[in-house]
């Protein structure tokens, strides 16, 4: 299973996302590539396009976590809610496979 961890609603501050969903073999879940796809577009937005440096970016198989202060997370505000609102709803078709929390910082 995937877990997602968002950090904050107003503003989120990032997120953390760890697993594998299981949906399929690797190299063909779609699940996996989806998540997958929707975090680096987030990362590299933010790192590459906004030109933000994150607190903390981690990069491994099967897990990523990138943390913004405040000021970088109210710049990338309107970012990191579409990215929420994509997980969320990936997560409502993929029950079985991923889960979304949501954690006050």
């Amino acid at each position: 299973m995937i877990n997602v961890e968002i950090f904050g609603s107003k503003p989120v501050y990032g997120f953390e996302i760890k697993g594998h969903s299981g949906y399929g073999e690797e190299g063909s879940d779609i699940v996996c590539s989806a998540v997958s796809s929707a975090t680096y577009m987030i990362a590299n937005t933010i790192t590459d396009i906004v030109c933000v440096k994150p607190e903390v970016l981690i990069c491994e198989d099967g897990f990523l976590k990138l943390k913004l202060d405040e000021s970088s997370a109210r710049k990338c505000s309107d970012i990191l809610d579409g990215f929420v609102l994509h997980i969320k709803a990936l997560s409502k078709d993929y029950k079985k496979y991923m889960k979304v929390t949501i954690s006050e910082v």
